[in-house]
């Protein structure tokens, strides 16, 4: 089987990560996605990732805190979830390297876009943890940017639901789903696929996002290989 796509950007929420427990880590979930990744790279397929930090703190769950405090705090919660995420795809024998916006030397490499690219092109999964480094801007906004920088082929946003829905289907049994979406459709009904900054980066490159489900083992091969699943946004 032939990928359609050559270089990717995985964006993985921190929800994702901790399964049905909702909160920490899940470790047949991250085995999981570990062997999914490492089928893809099978195919040939370059693989980064980027992962949120929700698990185990959002920036907006510090009532009465400073912002830029706990934005601090949620960058250092996505860093926990790169580690974890390293050594489940080590133990499957997948090289792979943590760089980090903020400096972290002895834990990981700090972001340098060039390296990045080169890790890519030596077989290796690159997991960009620490957001963009700076707080005000979500794990989205870090996986446009990063898809940007590097020139990946298409962001794949893997979430707790299996594509874009005109309200909330764990709410509404009779919610829609969407296959395809313009950016402009998301900003305009402001559909939560990502955040407003995010989406505007995407439209501004052309990058596309395929939203699908991470619950059913070999989505991400599914898609990578051309599936229709989930719901596509991009230019019309």
């Amino acid at each position: 089987m032939r990928p359609k796509y050559k270089r990717v950007i995985l964006k993985l929420s921190g929800e994702a990560l901790a399964g049905n427990k909702g909160f920490g880590l899940d470790e047949e979930t991250l085995d999981s996605i570990a062997m999914q990744i490492k089928e893809i790279i099978a195919l040939g397929v370059e693989v980064s990732i980027v992962v949120g930090g929700g698990n185990f703190w959002r920036g907006r769950s510090g009532k009465g805190m400073d912002r830029t405090t706990a934005d601090y705090m949620g960058m250092l919660a996505t860093v926990i979830n790169g580690l974890a995420l390293q050594d489940a795809l080590e133990s499957m024998e997948i090289l792979t390297r943590v760089q980090t916006a903020i400096e972290m030397r002895q834990i990981a490499e700090p972001y340098i876009r060039r390296r990045a690219v080169r890790h890519l092109e030596k077989g290796r999964v690159v997991i960009f943890a620490a957001g963009t480094g700076n707080p005000y801007f979500s794990t989205d906004t870090t996986a446009a940017l990063r898809a940007a920088e590097i020139e990946a082929e298409v962001i794949l946003l893997a979430k707790k639901v299996d594509g874009v829905y005109d309200s909330d289907p764990h709410i509404n049994p009779n919610a829609k789903k969407f296959e395809t979406l313009t950016y402009i459709d998301v900003l305009n009904k402001g559909l939560g696929v990502m955040d407003s900054t995010a989406t505007s980066l995407c439209m501004d490159n052309n990058i596309p996002i395929i939203v699908f489900g991470l619950d059913e083992p070999q989505n991400i091969y599914r898609v990578i290989t051309g599936e229709n699943i989930g719901t596509i946004v991009r230019e019309e």
